[in-house]
């Protein structure tokens, strides 16, 4: 057995709870609370309505809940449809990785929290673990990329080994088990970015949801893999990466947590969009801007995310999340960068065409990553420049706890109306204090 896949497999399902940190329960307790605000938007949209139609045929056993509708499905459906809305929007959390962790991981331990007693303390642990695991492999993968390989999506090809620790943790597997459940996991990993901008993006983190509770429903069964998904030449850190040392995985295990490098978004877009947009909204308070003042604007990112430049006019909502020029424009026009900027409607609007046609983006090597800069330039000559550093919901600028309660309050009212969304902010803000996490589901529901 391999040492990264034993210790990894130890570690998730071993771990104490009391030694997790105390700010690590806390910034999982955010996620939890980020996503299931995201997650219940996403049920506004028309897209679930075509999972849930799959998924009402397919006439699975009523298990486990899918949030917002209450549609009762089988766990491993529950995981697809719960991880599918947790990513929708994009505007759920996202790791320095670009792992977005918790659409993939909370889904899954969650369909099981439905069918046994758990505490809000324990499901915050097995999601901290799960998400620390797929970090720490997404790390090792991420920095030594083999040609061609980013172009998997990683919130799939490592989420799924989170939702397989998370749920494993749960079910409490032996350390075989789990090992065989990160195998039958990572042989299922998937995804590519070509997508980005349909339904399948989030479709990609609903699979990882889905694919790692399968993967330790089958282990607990007896369904065997190998024991060197991590370590193995043919395995997928492997197939992934090269030159890397496989070590990295597990140092400072338990000492170094990966939900400190992971971010919560203010805006509902991706997230190589949100330097970007800081500055655009910082230099559209500047005397004289207006959109028919603009003459131009420069934007500057260390390096281009290629699906945010393939397309200056996007022809969808969907794609509009994932185009610098769009996000910019509607930002510039509207004042934010909300659910509302990214839709049929604002990506057809001929005057946000108009303003994108004005808009431009180059790279800098000389920027951090997270890095962007900003010149305007209106039509009488004036030129405004921005620069930020660290984006609003990154971990070096990270959205209060206030925010994040803001956040969820604002997309959850729009669905279940303000009495109840109040009712399942303050469920959520105690999740860590419920004895049954069964006590949660009925405030997720419309």
């Amino acid at each position: 057995m391999g040492k990264t896949e034993s210790t990894l497999a130890e570690f998730a399902l071993d771990f104490p709870t009391e030694k997790i940190p105390a700010d690590v329960m806390h910034l999982a307790k955010r996620c939890v609370m980020n996503s299931c605000g995201v997650a219940l938007f996403a049920t506004l949209d028309p897209a679930i309505e075509i999972l849930l139609d799959f998924l009402r045929a397919e006439g699975a056993a009523p298990r486990a809940t899918v949030l917002g509708s209450g549609f009762r499905t089988s766990p491993q459906n529950a995981a697809l449809a719960n991880g599918f809305l947790g990513h929708f929007e994009d505007y759920d959390d996202t790791h320095t990785t670009v792992i977005h962790p918790t659409a993939p991981i909370m889904p899954p331990a969650l369909a099981l929290c439905e069918e046994r007693k758990v505490s809000g303390t324990e499901f915050l642990a097995a999601f901290a673990l799960g998400v620390d695991i797929a970090c720490r492999i997404g790390l090792v993968i991420y920095k030594n990329f083999r040609d061609g390989a980013a172009h998997w999506h990683i919130t799939n090809t490592c989420g799924v080994l989170g939702a397989a620790a998370a749920a494993g943790r749960l079910l409490k597997l032996t350390q075989k088990q789990m090992v065989y459940a990160f195998a039958i996991a990572g042989t299922q990993a998937g995804g590519v970015r070509e997508v980005f901008g349909s339904m399948c993006k989030p479709f990609h983190a609903g699979k990882a949801a889905q694919n790692g509770l399968v993967a330790v429903l089958l282990a607990q069964r007896g369904f065997t893999g190998t024991d060197g998904i991590f370590e193995g030449e043919r395995g997928l850190v492997g197939v992934m990466a090269k030159g890397h040392d496989i070590n990295e995985a597990t140092a400072e295990l338990g000492a170094r947590w990966e939900l400190r490098q992971n971010g919560l978004k203010p805006y509902a877009c991706g997230q190589a969009n949100h330097g970007l947009l800081d500055a655009a909204l910082a230099l559209r308070k500047k005397p004289g801007v207006t959109p028919q003042t603009i003459k131009h604007i420069r934007g500057s990112v260390r390096e281009f995310a290629p699906a945010l430049v393939r397309r200056r006019h996007p022809r969808s909502g969907l794609e509009s999340k994932f185009c610098y020029y769009h996000s910019v424009a509607a930002a510039i026009i509207d004042g934010q960068a909300l659910a509302a900027q990214f839709t049929d409607a604002r990506a057809a609007d001929p005057a946000v065409a108009a303003l994108r046609d004005r808009i431009d983006f180059s790279e800098d090597p000389a920027l951090s990553r997270r890095a962007a800069t900003m010149a305007l330039e209106l039509t009488d000559g004036t030129v405004y420049t921005e620069k930020i550093e660290h984006p609003t919901g990154t971990p070096g600028n990270p959205m209060s706890d206030a925010m994040v309660q803001e956040k969820f309050t604002a997309l959850s009212t729009a669905v279940l109306g303000a009495e109840k969304a109040e009712k399942a902010r303050q469920t959520l803000w105690a999740v860590d204090r419920l004895a049954d996490m069964r006590e949660l589901i009925p405030a997720l529901i419309k």
